[in-house]
Protein backbone atom coordinates (compact mmCIF):
# COMPACT_ATOMS: atom_id res chain seq x y z
CA UNK A 1 0.00 0.00 0.00
CA UNK A 2 1.23 3.36 -0.99
CA UNK A 3 1.40 5.71 2.13
CA UNK A 4 0.00 9.80 1.63
CA UNK A 5 0.74 11.87 4.45
CA UNK A 6 -1.49 14.66 4.20
CA UNK A 7 -0.58 17.37 5.94
CA UNK A 8 -2.34 21.56 6.47
CA UNK A 9 0.00 23.34 3.60
CA UNK A 10 1.85 25.29 6.86
CA UNK A 11 5.54 25.40 7.27
CA UNK A 12 5.06 24.02 10.87
CA UNK A 13 2.64 21.23 9.32
CA UNK A 14 5.47 20.03 6.69
CA UNK A 15 8.22 20.10 9.76
CA UNK A 16 5.25 17.70 11.42
CA UNK A 17 5.28 15.16 8.90
CA UNK A 18 8.80 15.02 8.81
CA UNK A 19 8.86 14.28 12.27
CA UNK A 20 6.22 11.57 11.65
CA UNK A 21 7.94 10.53 9.04
CA UNK A 22 10.84 9.24 11.67
CA UNK A 23 8.90 8.01 14.45
CA UNK A 24 5.78 6.67 12.87
CA UNK A 25 6.04 2.82 11.91
CA UNK A 26 4.07 4.17 8.61
CA UNK A 27 6.40 5.76 6.38
CA UNK A 28 5.45 8.80 3.81
CA UNK A 29 6.13 7.64 -0.17
CA UNK A 30 4.92 11.35 -0.16
CA UNK A 31 3.77 14.48 1.90
CA UNK A 32 0.93 16.15 0.02
CA UNK A 33 -0.41 19.87 0.92
CA UNK A 34 -4.19 19.46 1.19
CA UNK A 35 -5.31 21.14 -1.00
CA UNK A 36 -3.52 19.38 -3.34
CA UNK A 37 -4.70 16.05 -2.67
CA UNK A 38 -6.26 13.44 -5.38
CA UNK A 39 -8.64 10.77 -4.60
CA UNK A 40 -6.99 7.59 -5.88
CA UNK A 41 -8.40 3.57 -4.12
CA UNK A 42 -3.99 2.61 -4.45
CA UNK A 43 -3.02 5.55 -1.67
CA UNK A 44 -4.06 5.23 1.99
CA UNK A 45 -3.80 8.48 3.08
CA UNK A 46 -2.69 9.39 7.06
CA UNK A 47 -3.80 13.11 8.01
CA UNK A 48 -0.75 14.47 9.97
CA UNK A 49 -1.72 17.67 12.63
CA UNK A 50 0.54 20.68 12.64
CA UNK A 51 2.51 20.06 15.78
CA UNK A 52 4.09 22.90 17.13
CA UNK A 53 6.63 21.01 19.59
CA UNK A 54 7.34 18.18 16.89
CA UNK A 55 7.94 21.25 14.54
CA UNK A 56 10.60 22.88 16.88
CA UNK A 57 12.24 19.11 17.08
CA UNK A 58 12.84 19.00 13.69
CA UNK A 59 13.66 22.54 13.20
CA UNK A 60 16.01 22.73 15.45
CA UNK A 61 17.54 19.04 14.45
CA UNK A 62 18.13 20.46 11.13
CA UNK A 63 19.96 23.61 12.40
CA UNK A 64 22.41 21.30 14.93
CA UNK A 65 23.01 18.32 12.29
CA UNK A 66 23.14 20.18 9.06
CA UNK A 67 23.16 23.99 9.17
CA UNK A 68 21.25 27.14 9.44
CA UNK A 69 22.14 27.65 6.03
CA UNK A 70 20.68 23.93 5.20
CA UNK A 71 17.18 25.48 6.58
CA UNK A 72 16.99 28.43 4.88
CA UNK A 73 17.08 26.42 1.54
CA UNK A 74 14.51 24.10 2.80
CA UNK A 75 12.50 26.80 3.63
CA UNK A 76 12.49 28.35 0.61
CA UNK A 77 12.29 25.20 -1.39
CA UNK A 78 8.37 25.12 0.66
CA UNK A 79 7.96 28.20 -0.21
CA UNK A 80 8.16 27.61 -4.17
CA UNK A 81 4.96 25.68 -3.74
CA UNK A 82 6.29 23.41 -6.56
CA UNK A 83 4.31 20.00 -6.68
CA UNK A 84 6.23 17.12 -4.97
CA UNK A 85 8.28 19.53 -3.47
CA UNK A 86 7.83 18.33 0.48
CA UNK A 87 8.79 14.83 -0.56
CA UNK A 88 12.07 16.36 -1.92
CA UNK A 89 12.48 18.38 1.49
CA UNK A 90 12.38 15.12 3.64
CA UNK A 91 14.72 13.08 1.07
CA UNK A 92 17.24 16.41 1.34
CA UNK A 93 16.59 16.41 5.35
CA UNK A 94 17.46 12.76 5.74
CA UNK A 95 20.31 12.93 3.52
CA UNK A 96 21.40 15.67 5.45
CA UNK A 97 21.14 14.31 8.83
CA UNK A 98 23.28 11.22 7.51
CA UNK A 99 26.10 13.55 5.89
CA UNK A 100 25.31 16.91 7.83
CA UNK A 101 26.86 20.14 6.43
CA UNK A 102 28.86 18.96 3.61
CA UNK A 103 25.44 17.65 1.84
CA UNK A 104 25.74 21.78 0.72
CA UNK A 105 28.54 20.90 -0.89
CA UNK A 106 27.25 17.55 -2.48
CA UNK A 107 25.92 18.96 -5.77
CA UNK A 108 26.68 15.93 -7.83
CA UNK A 109 23.42 14.69 -5.42
CA UNK A 110 20.06 15.11 -7.82
CA UNK A 111 17.76 16.06 -4.92
CA UNK A 112 20.61 18.80 -3.26
CA UNK A 113 21.04 20.26 -6.84
CA UNK A 114 17.32 20.57 -7.14
CA UNK A 115 16.79 22.01 -3.67
CA UNK A 116 19.75 24.56 -4.57
CA UNK A 117 18.46 25.49 -7.59
CA UNK A 118 15.03 25.75 -6.33
CA UNK A 119 16.13 27.60 -3.54
CA UNK A 120 18.44 30.13 -5.83
CA UNK A 121 15.45 30.88 -7.96
CA UNK A 122 12.95 31.65 -5.02
CA UNK A 123 15.98 34.11 -3.69
CA UNK A 124 16.25 35.72 -7.11
CA UNK A 125 12.29 36.70 -6.99
CA UNK A 126 12.66 37.69 -3.63
CA UNK A 127 15.65 40.08 -4.39
CA UNK A 128 14.06 41.25 -7.73
CA UNK A 129 10.33 41.95 -5.73
CA UNK A 130 12.19 44.45 -3.17
CA UNK A 131 12.71 46.93 -5.94
CA UNK A 132 9.34 46.35 -8.09
CA UNK A 133 7.21 46.44 -5.54
CA UNK A 134 4.84 50.00 -5.73
CA UNK A 135 3.19 51.50 -2.59
CA UNK A 136 0.53 53.70 -3.01
CA UNK A 137 -0.99 55.87 -0.31
CA UNK A 138 -4.71 55.44 0.73
CA UNK A 139 -6.98 58.20 1.95
CA UNK A 140 -5.81 56.38 5.63
CA UNK A 141 -2.32 57.39 4.91
CA UNK A 142 -1.46 53.55 5.10
CA UNK A 143 0.41 52.63 2.45
CA UNK A 144 -0.96 49.80 -0.34
CA UNK A 145 1.08 47.65 -3.04
CA UNK A 146 -0.33 44.71 -4.33
CA UNK A 147 2.03 41.70 -6.04
CA UNK A 148 1.43 38.62 -7.51
CA UNK A 149 4.89 36.67 -7.67
CA UNK A 150 5.42 33.38 -8.76
CA UNK A 151 6.33 32.03 -5.23
CA UNK A 152 5.16 32.29 -1.59
CA UNK A 153 7.26 35.37 -1.13
CA UNK A 154 5.21 37.61 0.75
CA UNK A 155 6.85 36.78 3.99
CA UNK A 156 10.02 36.66 3.49
CA UNK A 157 9.44 39.93 2.02
CA UNK A 158 7.93 41.60 5.23
CA UNK A 159 11.24 42.29 7.17
CA UNK A 160 12.54 43.73 4.41
CA UNK A 161 10.28 46.69 4.20
CA UNK A 162 9.51 46.80 7.75
CA UNK A 163 13.17 48.01 8.17
CA UNK A 164 12.94 50.35 5.12
CA UNK A 165 9.03 51.56 6.18
CA UNK A 166 9.43 51.64 9.86
CA UNK A 167 7.52 54.79 10.64
CA UNK A 168 5.00 53.96 7.85
CA UNK A 169 1.78 51.99 7.93
CA UNK A 170 1.87 49.24 5.22
CA UNK A 171 -0.10 46.49 3.39
CA UNK A 172 1.29 44.37 1.14
CA UNK A 173 -1.53 42.06 -1.04
CA UNK A 174 -0.53 39.06 -2.95
CA UNK A 175 -3.48 38.77 -4.87
CA UNK A 176 -2.67 35.16 -6.09
CA UNK A 177 -2.39 33.51 -2.71
CA UNK A 178 -5.42 36.08 -0.94
CA UNK A 179 -2.63 36.63 1.86
CA UNK A 180 -1.54 39.67 2.85
CA UNK A 181 1.21 41.36 5.41
CA UNK A 182 -0.01 44.45 7.57
CA UNK A 183 2.24 46.06 9.40
CA UNK A 184 1.50 49.13 12.21
CA UNK A 185 4.72 50.76 12.82
CA UNK A 186 5.25 47.94 15.23
CA UNK A 187 5.01 44.59 14.18
CA UNK A 188 3.66 42.54 11.06
CA UNK A 189 1.76 39.56 10.45
CA UNK A 190 0.41 37.91 7.47
CA UNK A 191 -3.35 37.20 6.83
CA UNK A 192 -5.59 35.58 4.70
CA UNK A 193 -7.60 37.99 2.40
CA UNK A 194 -10.96 36.40 0.92
CA UNK A 195 -11.62 38.91 -2.19
CA UNK A 196 -10.25 42.64 -3.28
CA UNK A 197 -9.65 44.65 -0.18
CA UNK A 198 -12.19 47.98 0.13
CA UNK A 199 -9.17 49.87 -0.88
CA UNK A 200 -9.96 53.99 -1.32
CA UNK A 201 -6.65 55.75 -2.42
CA UNK A 202 -5.74 59.49 -1.82
CA UNK A 203 -5.78 62.21 -4.04
CA UNK A 204 -2.66 63.55 -3.84
CA UNK A 205 -1.56 59.92 -4.66
CA UNK A 206 -3.73 59.96 -8.28
CA UNK A 207 -1.84 63.25 -8.69
CA UNK A 208 1.57 61.80 -7.74
CA UNK A 209 0.59 58.28 -10.20
CA UNK A 210 0.26 60.87 -12.93
CA UNK A 211 3.45 63.08 -12.48
CA UNK A 212 5.49 59.49 -12.30
CA UNK A 213 3.92 57.97 -15.73
CA UNK A 214 4.91 61.73 -17.14
CA UNK A 215 8.40 60.97 -15.90
CA UNK A 216 9.04 57.64 -16.80
CA UNK A 217 8.13 58.44 -20.57
CA UNK A 218 9.99 61.40 -20.81
CA UNK A 219 13.36 59.64 -19.65
CA UNK A 220 12.28 56.99 -21.74
CA UNK A 221 14.86 57.87 -24.79
CA UNK A 222 13.65 55.66 -28.08
CA UNK A 223 17.14 55.49 -29.61
CA UNK A 224 18.88 53.89 -26.02
CA UNK A 225 15.59 52.10 -25.28
CA UNK A 226 16.81 48.37 -24.99
CA UNK A 227 13.64 45.73 -24.64
CA UNK A 228 15.67 42.84 -24.26
CA UNK A 229 17.67 43.80 -21.27
CA UNK A 230 14.26 45.44 -19.62
CA UNK A 231 12.62 42.38 -19.71
CA UNK A 232 15.79 40.71 -18.09
CA UNK A 233 16.39 43.14 -15.58
CA UNK A 234 12.11 43.59 -15.05
CA UNK A 235 10.56 40.91 -16.20
CA UNK A 236 6.99 41.38 -18.35
CA UNK A 237 4.96 39.39 -15.92
CA UNK A 238 6.08 41.91 -13.20
CA UNK A 239 4.60 44.82 -15.08
CA UNK A 240 1.08 44.88 -14.26
CA UNK A 241 1.40 46.75 -10.86
CA UNK A 242 4.13 48.96 -11.93
CA UNK A 243 3.19 52.51 -11.59
CA UNK A 244 5.88 53.91 -14.53
CA UNK A 245 4.02 51.01 -16.95
CA UNK A 246 0.79 52.19 -16.46
CA UNK A 247 -1.09 53.60 -19.69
Amino acid sequence: MINHYIYDGSFDGLLSSIYNAYYNKDKPDKIIDNEKREDNFLVREILIESHEENAKKVYHAIINKISNSALKKIYYAYLSEIDGIESDILEFVRLGFKIGADIESNLANPIVLKIENIYKRVSRERHRMTGLIRFKELKNNILYAEIEPDYNVIGVLAPYFTNRLANENFIIHDKKRKLAVFYNKKEWIIKEVDGDLNINFDKSEEDYQSLWKMYFKSISIKEKMNPKLQRSNMPKKYWKYLIEKGE
